[in-house]
């Protein structure tokens, strides 16, 4: 018989017993590690993205358009005989918000040279893709001109005349001009 007493069952346990829990330590120790480097590069990634989303909101901002219509206006045109006129829907693009109001207190004078602009021109400058690419141009500057901007010829040969006149904008104010109708008959 073999003569076995209880201390010597409970010998071999508490080895076992140690080597379990040395590997369940490290286990949630390991976890630990990763869980606090996953929540690390979570909040610097964060961090980052509300300063670069500062930024990005910002040039967003910026950048987002301000657009003014025009009412449409309906005007005879060049061609021999007169009987052809156009009707034109103009929306104007504008730098920003305080653009837009000031070119709004200016509106008559810019409709009115958006008026001598469209009588000018003929059917066949205006049926053509480039004849509306040029009065586009036109219409801009004459807009921009209301605002109190220079096209560079212009801002070059005043220079000579008036070189302690206050800078002006080195921009247009007016972006684009875009076109909302455009019928001729």
């Amino acid at each position: 018989m073999s003569s076995k007493t209880p201390a010597d069952d409970s010998a071999p346990q508490p080895a076992k017993g140690k080597k379990k829990l040395i590997i369940i330590g490290a286990v949630v120790f390991v976890l630990l590690l990763v869980g606090g480097g996953a929540a690390f590069w979570m909040m610097s990634q964060k961090a980052a993205g509300e300063e670069g989303g500062d930024a990005a909101h910002t040039e967003s901002k910026a950048t987002v358009p301000t657009f003014l219509p025009l009412e449409n206006m309906v005007v005879n045109l060049a061609d021999p005989g007169g009987d052809r006129f156009v009707q034109l829907g103009i929306t104007l693009e504008v730098a920003d918000e305080k653009m837009a109001d000031q070119l709004k207190k200016l509106m008559p004078s810019v409709r009115s040279s958006v008026l001598m602009l469209l009588s000018q021109r003929t059917t066949e400058e205006l049926l053509r893709l480039e004849g509306k690419e040029k009065l586009a141009a036109d219409i801009q500057r004459e807009a921009g001109k209301a605002l109190g901007f220079k096209p560079p010829a212009a801002r070059a040969a005043d220079a000579a005349e008036e070189e302690d006149a206050a800078p002006r904008r080195r921009q247009n104010p007016v972006r684009r001009v875009l076109f909302s109708s455009f019928i001729i008959q």
